[in-house]
């Protein structure tokens, strides 16, 4: 059996699961998750925690009760903490600003960048800087901010564009005559 998929998952008491047949609902303050179960893996709440196991002793099997167990663990996480992702322009005039649910970038083109968040993502800019994107959904904050920074992503010898706050970008050496 997958050894991720032995711990359970500890579910707060301000987080609320619902197991259907094939589908798992989690709720807590900060919204509500679903997501598909497969046949390979079963799900039981004991108590105030979630066990995955492997349904058969396939290698498939296997591997998907681990994949669950750990995309519950984000979804229990996810309503009752969220997740964030901070981001960090780096260039001159580079510049951000949040209107509402709009990201307004200035990133050296001809033209403005702007990138209307989905559903479930809240954009905030501390400075001009500074991109801080938060949700219940780790997947779709990852994903929303991969997107911004694929606008332009940190280039290897001056080291302009966006960055993940904390990214180390390898600059290489210029070309010498």
């Amino acid at each position: 059996m997958s050894r991720v998929a032995k711990n359970p998952v500890v579910v707060p008491s301000d987080v609320e699961v619902v197991l259907a047949a094939n589908e798992v609902s989690v709720k807590g303050p900060l919204g509500m998750l679903t997501r598909s179960l497969t046949a390979d893996v079963s799900v039981v709440r004991e108590g105030d925690s979630l066990l995955c196991s492997a349904t058969s002793a396939s290698k498939q099997s296997n591997a998907m009760s681990g994949t669950i167990r750990a995309l519950l663990a984000n979804m229990v996480e996810g309503v009752s903490k969220g997740f964030e992702r901070k981001l960090t322009l780096i260039g001159v005039g580079y510049r951000a600003q949040a209107v509402g649910d709009v990201l307004n970038l200035t990133l050296g083109f001809s033209h403005p960048v702007t990138y209307t968040m989905p559903n479930g993502v809240v954009v905030t800019t501390p400075t001009q800087t500074e991109i801080v994107l938060k949700g219940a959904d780790k997947q779709r904050v990852g994903q929303v901010a991969a997107e911004i920074r694929a606008f332009r992503s940190p280039e290897p010898y001056k080291g302009k564009g966006v960055r993940y706050t904390g990214e180390v970008v390898a600059l290489k050496e210029t070309k010498k005559k």
